[in-house]
């Protein structure tokens, strides 16, 4: 309990208050533009004022043909910064280390949210993907540069590169979907190439005082997790990086790889060495026991996803009771709304089987 609230110095920007991160949660609640909506400034300045060391916007896309889901936060153009700008200001009042989480869905853009065929890193049947050729992986990974400077220039502390859930970034990772036998495919070296230009490019645009984390998941999407231990253990010692962070599902399970059986997820990305880069990992971390747990397993933070839709003061809650349980489930909308969650973002948990209680 002493640990999950002690602040958490980064090398970059400041430090966290505590070791609770607001997970980047999607939301479908801002306009349809990529404009900042009135209910996506109120549901993540709460959470902010609720006591989070480090609030993430949602997966805010990079490009408008990278776009993910209907009402997403965008941060591809100019046209965003005055609504980032409002938002940055309202969070660094409240305390928190600010990040806007840098998103690139890739072959997982529908194709009638773009208007055309979805890009991939090499032809993809299942999503109707087109191969990017070389120019647009350039383009792409320049688009991730621009808007991480487009999100300092708003104001915010630092950034986060989407790296995990099979969006952009991801599928370079992946041997399954990762056919390119040019210089970003093949190789594990090649297919990280994608991502560690990312950080390059960040690193030499942004302020010396900008932080950058990484998010990573270690399973599914074609993700195999003796490479990701590998690419974690990497960044987890690069001076470039401020912090990982690990999209667990569920941090307590065992690794579907029969290899890495024996350990749960939390504790083989736990154990690995760090520089003065720092590890926070989310997964099922819904409880003050989890938490602990959790933390005893080698984190330095924790990253509060559901907890955080139910209670925007979670770190507040476990504070004043370290054994503190989130509000059962299913929830009735009126708690949701009292939460500061807008219309978009009720009905979308909704389609959470569970979650909302059904109304006749």
């Amino acid at each position: 309990m002493t640990l999950l609230f002690s602040p958490l110095p980064l090398a970059r920007g400041p430090a966290l208050k505590n070791r609770f991160m607001l997970a980047p949660l999607t939301n479908l609640q801002s306009h349809a533009d990529g404009t900042l909506s009135d209910d996506e400034l109120r549901w993540l300045t709460y959470r902010a004022e609720g006591g989070f060391g480090l609030t993430m916007t949602c997966a805010a896309h990079v490009q408008a043909k990278g776009q993910g889901f209907p009402g997403q936060l965008g941060v591809f153009g100019d046209e965003h910064l005055p609504g980032l700008t409002r938002l940055a200001a309202a969070l660094n009042k409240a305390g928190t280390h600010s990040v806007v989480q840098l998103h690139h869905a890739g072959m997982r853009s529908p194709k009638e949210l773009i208007g055309e065929a979805p890009h991939c890193p090499s032809a993809n049947e299942e999503f109707g993907a087109w191969p990017m050729s070389l120019d647009e992986v350039k383009q792409s990974r320049d688009a991730f540069i621009a808007a991480a400077r487009r999100a300092e220039k708003a104001g915010f502390h630092g950034a986060e590169l989407h790296g995990a859930h099979g969006y952009l970034i991801c599928q370079f990772l992946s041997s399954e979907v990762n056919q390119r036998t040019d210089e970003y495919g093949g190789s594990f070296e090649n297919r990280a190439r994608f991502l560690y230009e990312c950080i390059d490019g960040v690193r030499a645009e942004c302020g010396k005082d900008f932080s950058l984390g990484v998010r990573l998941s270690p399973e599914r999407f074609g993700m195999d997790i003796g490479e990701i231990l590998g690419l974690a253990s990497a960044l987890l010692n690069d001076p470039r990086i401020d912090y990982l962070d690990m999209s667990l599902w569920d941090a307590f399970k065992e690794p579907q790889d029969e290899a890495h059986k024996g350990k749960s997820l939390v504790e083989w990305f736990g154990a690995l060495p760090r520089g003065t880069c720092h590890l926070g990992a989310a997964g099922k971390i819904t409880t003050g026991q989890a938490c602990r747990d959790a933390m005893d397993a080698g984190l330095d933070f924790v990253i509060i996803g559901r907890g955080a839709i139910l209670h925007h003061d979670f770190p507040e809650q476990v504070q004043a009771d370290p054994d503190f349980i989130p509000h059962p489930l299913p929830v009735p909308e009126a708690h949701l709304r009292a939460e500061r969650l807008g219309e978009a973002f009720v009905s979308y948990m909704k389609t959470w089987k569970g979650f909302v209680e059904e109304t006749a």
